[in-house]
This record gives structure tokens, C-alpha cells and sequence, in this order.
């Protein structure tokens, strides 16, 4: 899925970001919209194997016993950035503080300190992944940012959010198993070449 940054033109004052991002979202249901660095962009809907790694992804972690009394395993939930008053990011998978309802924001996004893993698969919006939400997690101290590049063949690890980037980034190839610090909450490891395979388009031997 493409992102594409929204604009918005009106008679007098500029309606605000969140509102426009708001109005965007009920327009186009099943479309991701976020505001990341004070842009809005908007992703169509995952293809299949997107949506395939994704419940790839969740097994290791429900299999760790993440989903449970201490933790929660969730896709798609809101999570405010502090890069900017309206900021916002959904990430695809979270791994959250169990008492996450407690901490809700605005506008259905939750504080970043109940956030203990953030993880994204890529789609045609993979310089959004690799570059811009890098930079908005580390700004938000998310602890681990796991990002599975479908366009590449990799599964980076970002740990150590300091100034604005991630002060460990490590690149796992297919072949290898990609550990996750347990400060998550429990051992995992990531097949990469089971999360590749999942989210690859059978008409495309490289991914998209």
C-alpha cells in the first residue's frame, strides 16, 4: 500500500490536522491515515500477504504468552507521537502494557509509554517505515521498532530510541532467526524467511 500526503484547502483559518486526518478516515474506511512530522498521509487498505505476515508475526508473540494478564498483542491501535500538537501513527502490530485503556490520549490514540514494541510491514509506503517513522518512534522512546521490509528481504531491529534515531539497529537476513530484546516481556524470536515468505505476492518472487 501506497502513502500519500494529504492537503487540505479551505475558505479562511485552516481546519485543523486532526480534523482533516478525522474526516479523511470516514471517508475512506479500511484506509490508514496518520499524521507523522505534522503531514497527513493516507495508505489504501494492506493487500492479502501484508494481512498474512501480519497473523505470521502474531504467532511467536501469542506463543510467548504476550497476550495475557501483563500484556496485549493488538494490530492497528492508535499511538500519539509527541513530534507534533496532532501527531499520530498506527502502527501494523504493538505489543502494550496490559492496562493500555487507562492511558488513552485523543482521538483513540494511546500514550507512547504503554507501547513496549511497535512493529511495521512494509508496502509501496516503505520509505515512510524505514525513514520517517524511525525518527517519530525514537522521538516517542518506543523501546523496540521492529520493521519486516518486504521490498528488500530484511527484518531490522531498532532499539535505544536516543535523540531522535535509534542507537542499535540491527539487519537480519533470510536464513537467520531476528531476536527481540526481553524487555518486551518474554523470549521471541522471528523466522525471517517465514515472514518473507508470508507477506510475498505469489505473482512477484521478490515481494512488493
Amino acid at each position: 500500500m501506497s502513502a500519500a500526503a494529504a492537503e487540505h484547502f479551505c475558505d479562511g483559518q485552516p481546519e485543523p490536522l486532526l480534523e482533516t486526518a478525522n474526516e479523511l478516515a470516514e471517508r475512506l474506511p479500511g484506509y490508514r491515515v496518520e499524521i507523522i512530522g505534522g503531514v497527513i498521509t493516507v495508505a489504501p487498505p494492506p493487500d492479502g500477504p501484508h494481512a498474512n505476515a501480519l497473523t505470521t508475526l502474531m504467532i511467536p508473540f501469542l506463543a510467548a504468552g504476550l497476550h495475557g494478564e501483563e500484556s496485549k498483542v493488538l494490530q492497528g491501535i492508535g499511538l500519539w507521537l509527541p513530534g507534533g500538537p496532532e501527531d499520530y501513527a498506527i502502527p501494523d502490530l504493538a505489543v502494550v502494557d496490559a492496562d493500555l485503556d487507562e492511558h488513552l490520549i485523543e482521538s483513540n490514540c494511546y500514550d507512547p509509554a504503554v507501547f513496549r514494541l511497535v512493529l511495521e510491514v512494509t508496502s509501496g509506503n516503505y520509505k515512510n517505515d524505514l525513514r520517517n517513522k524511525v525518527t517519530a518512534y525514537a522521538d516517542a522512546k518506543i523501546p523496540v521498532y521492529v520493521i519486516v521490509d518486504r521490498k528488500h528481504g530484511r527484518v531490522h531491529v531498532l532499539t535505544e530510541p536516543i535523540g531522535g534515531t535509534y542507537d542499535r539497529h540491527e539487519v537480519y537476513a533470510p536464513g537467520q532467526d531476528a531476536p527481540l530484546p526481553e524487555s518486551i516481556g518474554a523470549d521471541v524470536h522471528l523466522d525471517v524467511a517465514d515472514l518473507l515468505a508470508a507477506g510475498r505476492p505469489k505473482s512477484s518472487p521478490s515481494g512488493d
